[in-house]
Parts: C-alpha cells; sequence; structure tokens
C-alpha cells in the first residue's frame, strides 16, 4: 500500500515519537475509522499521502526551515516571481 494516508501517518509519527508509538497511532486511527464506517454505514475515504502537505503550507514553511536550521543552514524565504 504505497502512497496511503495512514503510511504518512506512520512515517510522521514515527520521526518525532518513534516506531512503537507511530504504531500505536495508526492503530488507534484505523480503530476510529473502522467505527465510524460501522456506525454511519459509510465505505473508508483514504485522504491520500499528501494529505499532511495539503493541509498548511505555511506550517510545512516553518517546519523546514526549523530543520534546516537545525542542520546548521540560515534559510531566507522568497516568494517566486509568476
Amino acid at each position: 500500500m504505497n502512497g496511503v494516508y495512514l503510511q504518512a501517518q506512520f512515517y510522521r509519527i514515527k520521526a518525532r515519537r518513534g516506531p512503537k508509538k507511530a504504531i500505536m497511532a495508526v492503530a488507534a486511527t484505523i480503530l476510529t475509522a473502522i467505527y465510524h464506517m460501522l456506525k454511519d454505514g459509510t465505505m473508508y475515504k483514504d485522504l491520500g499521502r499528501d494529505h499532511f502537505d495539503r493541509r498548511s503550507t505555511d506550517k510545512q514553511k516553518q517546519r523546514l526551515v526549523k530543520r534546516l536550521a537545525e542542520l546548521g543552514y540560515v534559510v531566507e524565504i522568497k516568494s517566486l516571481a509568476a
């Protein structure tokens, strides 16, 4: 299953909290989805692997700048001329 929301969630949490906590978080997400599917009679709709990137570009930008600063780089953000 490449490119699915649960895989993206696992890798995102694993980077911050470690693999064990990431597995438990994904398991909790699966159980929550199953609960709502059974309760509402709906089908599962995957959000896609880029769900976290689409949520907030400003937060993503801040996170990446912070990560580069941790690696020892000074970053200046400029918008591309359209």
